[in-house]
């Protein structure tokens, strides 16, 4: 089985670059020199150094001891959450701006939902020195006031999305449309969605979580290999780097949580592995969540960076060819999960990453078994959300 998308950037049946014809030289652009410029020692060397001494990697795995004794399993946490800025995003934004400088663009765009791409961006903007122009849903920006501040104290210029759900995907069609109309600008995606080459961009940027993971599993367990690795999913550019050199080790359990919100048949949901079907979203196709007239159905979830309504075309793939298992987690489920890491490890995580949490009490563990969940960012932004909920 082929992990890789093809030349014309399909995984299997999904991919592709369903774009306006006015962004076919961009995306033409990027797509003959990504490569050579992600694989150039220039490039290798910069990103190396910036994410060491910026970034502040590798990102430690960590024995999450109390959580493991509640499980019965071995339990370890991949530390993005303490990565400069609180997130993976910023793996994939250092190397996409090197990519955006090397190619000469001056002005950045970006689509956030959660603010923590939004603010990985305005962050690598503000080193570079360039412009930077951030859509964000309207109603994300009420819920992530924190990463809104960030981002305009970074520089940027946040723009709202009041279209629609007023959240990501309202964010990106925006995104899109200023792209359209401002074709010099580098646009630059933040998960592993969008048109070829972007899927594919983002996961070779984001691979960096899975090759410390193997090196550092080895120092503490002899193995280079989990078990089991587990990463929640909205677009899905944590688990895709969390899973990158996974991939063809078929022994390896990879778990992928989407957002089930108020519950997957509630109507209130962003699960989209169980409610979607193959179509076209945001230049490429894949598995969506869409009535019976291809209309996009309105996602939800209490996590503003799980809130979309389809997946990037590799996880599509892998839901598809069963490589990966897709399970679910409420909104309910997620909160009670970060409260329990909070309380049992001192750690306080992203929503996002909460759901990634709450499906250890769904599964079936093994004392033996060596699990490694990716904690994909901090709970900072979110605090006003989980006091709230803890005074209900």
């Amino acid at each position: 089985m082929k992990f890789q998308p093809d030349n014309n950037g399909y995984y299997g049946q999904f991919g592709g670059a369903f774009i306006p014809e006015l962004l076919y030289p961009n995306v033409k652009e990027l797509e003959d020199n990504y490569i050579k410029i992600i694989e150039s020692e220039e490039f290798q060397e910069e990103y190396k150094d910036l994410l060491k001494h910026y970034v502040g990697r590798p990102s430690p795995l960590y024995l999450a001891k109390r959580l493991s004794e509640k499980y019965g399993a071995t339990i370890y946490l991949k530390r993005e959450d303490l990565n400069h800025t609180g997130a993976h995003k910023v793996n994939n934004t250092i190397g996409q701006i090197l990519i955006a400088k090397h190619l000469g663009k001056t002005k950045i765009l970006a689509e956030t939902g959660a603010g923590q791409h939004g603010v990985a961006t305005a962050t690598v903007c503000a080193l570079m020195g360039l412009e930077c122009v951030v859509f964000m849903g309207e109603t994300d920006i009420q819920r992530q006031a924190p990463n809104v501040a960030r981002m305009k104290m970074l520089g940027a210029k946040v723009v709202p999305a009041t279209s629609g759900s007023k959240t990501l995907k309202d964010a990106t069609n925006e995104a899109i449309r200023y792209w359209i109309q401002y074709p010099d600008t580098y646009y630059l995606i933040g998960s592993v969605v969008g048109p070829h080459p972007y899927p594919d961009m983002v996961a070779r940027l984001q691979a960096v979580i899975s090759e410390e993971m193997k090196v550092q599993l080895k120092e503490q367990t002899g193995k280079e290999n989990p078990d089991t690795i587990i990463a929640c999913v909205g677009g899905g550019s944590n688990a895709a780097g969390a899973f990158y050199h996974y991939l063809e080790d078929k022994e390896v359990e990879l778990i992928a949580v989407e957002a089930a919100g108020l519950g997957v048949s509630s109507g209130e949901s962003a699960a989209t592995s169980q409610l979607g079907e193959v179509g076209v979203i945001h230049g490429s196709k894949t598995i969506l969540m869409q009535d019976e007239y291809g209309q996009i159905v309105e996602p939800y979830s209490i996590s503003a960076g799980l809130d979309y309504p389809g997946v990037g075309p590799l996880h599509a793939y892998l839901h598809e060819t069963k490589r990966a298992t897709f399970m679910n987690a409420t909104d309910k489920e997620a909160l009670d999960a970060a409260y329990e890491l909070t309380k049992i490890e001192g750690i306080i995580p992203a929503l996002e990453s909460a759901h990634a949490l709450a499906v250890l009490p769904k599964m079936d563990l093994q004392k033996d078994q060596v699990i490694v969940v990716n904690l994909s960012g901090r709970g900072d932004k979110d605090l006003e959300t989980y006091i709230k909920h803890l005074s209900q």
